[in-house]
C-alpha cells in the first residue's frame, strides 16, 4: 500500500503502457482527423452554402465554418448569418 501511494504521489500511473499509448495514438488520430487544408474547408463551405441555400438567403461573407476537437471527437462549427428564409420549396 506504501509503494501505491508513493507511485500516485510521484506520478507513476497504474495504466498499462499499451493502454496509454493507445490513448496517445487516439489523441493524435483525433488530431489529425482535425487538421484539414483551406482547400478542403473551401470546399466544404461552399458545399454548404450550396445545401442551405435551397431554404435560406445566407450572407456568405460573413460565414464562418472550422473544425474544433477535443480528447473525444472533431467537431464541425458553423456560424452561418441567414438574412432570409426561401418559401415556396
Amino acid at each position: 500500500m506504501l509503494i501505491d501511494t508513493l507511485m500516485k504521489i510521484f506520478g507513476r500511473s497504474e495504466k498499462p503502457s499499451g493502454k496509454i499509448a493507445k490513448e496517445r495514438l487516439r489523441v493524435v488520430l483525433i488530431h489529425d482527423r482535425a487538421s484539414v487544408s483551406p482547400e478542403v474547408m473551401e470546399r466544404l463551405k461552399n458545399d454548404i452554402i450550396a445545401v442551405i441555400s435551397n431554404y435560406m438567403d445566407v450572407n456568405q461573407k460573413e460565414m464562418e465554418i472550422s473544425l474544433a476537437n477535443d480528447a473525444d471527437s472533431v467537431a464541425l462549427i458553423a456560424n452561418i448569418p441567414v438574412n432570409s428564409m426561401r418559401h415556396g420549396r
